[in-house]
């Protein structure tokens, strides 16, 4: 069934301007204009390949004044809402191009799709990773099933070397584009918002380098109802759609290209069709510290039970940071979309993350080195319900006074009011006691 809307022709007219050739190897489609229809089409091809994933209330709600709903794209087989364009663009392939294979040069998330899919679509798959790529990324896209080479200390030596084996050997090279095709299948992520959240008053997803998803759904949720505000959001630190839209064509922010912290959000690999399209149909893009998206992730974890990576937790980040205060009181589904963090990053950031949200804290102090006064120290500690992490002791090199001992605690607290009131108790019995800024 068709649905008819005077948001057809907008979709159309955004992408009017776009040139009508391309130098990069991908399938014929590559500049057909994206219409609901494609999208629509990509829904009901893919549908036994990936999960119609939950858009499910949140606990976050009430904290943020907002009524939040949030769909779980994490939830995919290999972690990330790549895996529903990717799935559309393998199925779109020409026979005797499935027969060949395909290649792609890259860690991220969009390797990790093509790694699986392929496989589960019996097309020949290979996987060139730099050296220096983790050995869990490389073990993961093996058991996918993919032939995974690993080339070059770089990403440019491993794209370079993709592309001489694409030529030579007459595989498809595939890199994340904006093709109508890839971009419909991620489009059904909006569609799927509009069908499990009646009554949406805005959608948010991740935005920056990576805005395939922000304008594939922002084409299906306009065509079904133009009301619905459509937000992006983006990390301050690398704002590179702003640059974009403000400039009018992709740019390109040199320091930000393959952020440890920040994987698939920051480079660039949006072209002319996703950037005209978030253009007409993208209501706001908002930026966001590194801090409010490391107390997003802290939030999934203990209310949603979600570990998520930077851009599963970005769009979460702009209601943490205070950036949306007109959503107040609306109902808003945000997408969750990827949660391959690492696990020795996943540490740092949720410490990080208790830090920045003042439930870990740590002070330093004096005390005469005498038997009983760390018992006097703990027991404030204790009465005060403060869990001790850490504590260590230093007397070769405390100056203050002769037979003293400086005393390092760290220790976890509730929120920033209980850190405020076990401050105030120490500073009451240890006036020179002084604490760590974070």
């Amino acid at each position: 069934m068709k649905i008819v809307s005077r948001n057809e022709e907008l979709l159309g007219d955004a992408l009017s301007l776009i040139p009508q050739s391309s130098t990069r190897t991908s399938q014929s489609s590559h500049n057909k204009l994206i219409r609901f229809e494609d999208i629509s089409a990509a829904a009901f091809k893919i549908q036994s390949g990936v999960q119609k994933t939950p858009c499910m209330y949140s606990r976050l709600s009430k904290q943020y004044g907002v009524d939040i709903y949030l769909k779980k794209e994490f939830l995919q087989y290999t972690g990330s809402v790549k895996e529903r364009g990717v799935l559309y663009l393998l199925t779109s392939l020409p026979q005797d191009q499935q027969r060949k294979g395909v290649i792609v040069a890259s860690d991220g998330n969009f390797s990790m799709a093509v790694a699986y899919h392929a496989s589960e679509l019996r097309i020949p798959v290979f996987v060139i990773m730099s050296t220096s790529t983790s050995p869990a990324r490389v073990k993961m896209c093996r058991e996918y099933g993919a032939m995974v080479i690993s080339y070059g200390t770089t990403a440019k030596d491993s794209q370079m070397h993709a592309r001489r084996l694409a030529q030579e050997n007459g595989y498809l090279y595939l890199e994340e584009e904006d093709s109508a095709v890839y971009l419909s299948g991620l489009g059904t992520v909006g569609l799927e918002m509009y069908e499990q959240v009646p009554k949406l008053d805005a959608v948010i997803f991740p935005a920056g380098g990576h805005c395939g998803l922000l304008a594939g759904s922002a084409a299906a949720l306009k065509h079904l109802n133009p009301h619905i505000s459509v937000i992006g959001v983006e990390s301050e630190s690398f704002p590179v759609l702003q640059q974009s839209l403000k400039a009018g064509h992709p740019t390109e922010d040199q320091a930000c290209s393959n952020h440890h912290f920040y994987g698939d959000v920051s480079g660039l690999c949006f072209g002319n069709n996703s950037l005209q399209l978030t253009g007409k149909l993208v209501d706001k893009v908002v930026a966001v510290r590194e801090e409010d998206i490391l107390i997003s992730m802290l939030r999934l974890l203990e209310y949603e039970r979600a570990t998520v990576d930077a851009e599963g937790a970005i769009g979460l980040a702009a209601l943490v940071a205070g950036k949306l205060p007109e959503l107040k009181g609306k109902r808003v589904a945000i997408a969750i979309c990827s949660g391959n963090v690492e696990l020795h990053l996943l540490q740092q950031c949720i410490a990080r993350a208790l830090t920045l949200d003042n439930r870990v804290c740590r002070f330093s102090l004096v005390l005469s080195d005498c038997p009983g006064d760390i018992s006097k120290l703990l027991e404030i500690l204790a009465r005060e319900e403060a869990r001790v992490l850490d504590i260590k002791q230093e007397r070769m090199f405390v100056t203050s006074e002769l037979f003293s001992v400086e005393v390092t605690c760290t220790v976890e607290t509730r929120d920033k009011m209980h850190t405020a009131q076990l401050r105030n108790a120490l500073l009451e019995r240890y006036p020179t006691a002084t604490w760590t800024e974070r």
